[in-house]
């Protein structure tokens, strides 16, 4: 695998939280992957669960400890991960369930979980709450912190300093905004289903505007919650698309 991203083209990629709600999922590949590599950093990806999930393991290439990145489903398979990757700490992007099935069987195994307060009410347990505008240390790692309200009230990003990789959650996809419940509402011409999770469109509008295109640079690689990898300079042009569009 080269030194880059290994990320694909955005065309024809959905972005998508709640694909039972009938926004089309795309097939994945389940098998665990080398996803990217620098000099610093490494990141492996795995995609999990009936929703596709992205899972995330970043790696310092000099110490060797490393951090998970949602713990959404598969315990087994991601217990195995975490063992073989050295990974120390598990960090939620937010609290809705496809991100966290797996939560209570990597707090049995010993794993720390991180949440932000604004989301650790939806968790069923965790043991520290993230800050924003902070950094969580993985070896001589640094994952920079900006919380970005809006899919969630409590939902996080996490940039890697000094290495172009931005973890998004269901913030940001290929395409567009992750989905709220007015979002829904106006893109498919009635009101979601009860079930359907919080969230507001100007309020995730306004994280991406100014709490994410802002603060990255357009080489900056976004890999999101579900689907494949996008730039922020591929994103960032089409940001009154999706305001005109309403979803």
């Amino acid at each position: 695998m080269s030194e880059t991203a290994a990320h694909a083209d955005s065309a024809g990629i959905d972005h998508y939280c709640w694909p039972q709600l009938g926004i089309e999922r795309r097939a994945a590949d389940a098998r665990p992957t080398l996803h990217y590599r620098d000099t610093q950093t490494e990141i492996h990806r795995v995609v999990v669960g009936p929703f596709d999930n992205n899972v995330f393991i970043v790696r310092c290439r000099v110490s060797g400890d490393a951090v998970l990145i949602d713990a959404a489903n598969e315990h087994e398979l991601l217990l195995d991960l975490c063992e073989q990757l050295g990974v120390r700490t598990v960090l939620e992007t937010h609290g809705h369930h496809d991100h966290i099935e797996a939560v209570p069987q990597v707090r049995e195994a010993g794993y720390d979980v991180l949440v932000t307060a604004g989301d650790a009410h939806m968790l069923p347990s965790y043991d520290q709450i993230l800050e924003g505008d902070s950094a969580v240390e993985v070896g001589r790692l640094r994952l920079l912190t900006t919380i970005t309200p809006g899919h969630t009230a409590g939902s996080i990003c996490f940039k890697v300093d000094g290495s172009p990789v931005l973890f998004t959650g269901d913030t940001l996809f290929p395409g567009g905004p992750g989905l709220t419940r007015d979002g829904f509402e106006f893109r498919e011409g009635k009101p979601p289903p009860a079930e359907f999770p919080c969230g507001d469109f100007a309020t995730i509008i306004q994280s991406i505007d100014e709490l994410i295109f802002a603060r990255n640079a357009p080489e900056t690689i976004v890999m999101p919650g579900h689907g494949d990898d996008t730039t922020i300079g591929r994103e960032s042009p089409h940001l009154q698309e999706w305001i005109d569009r309403g979803w």
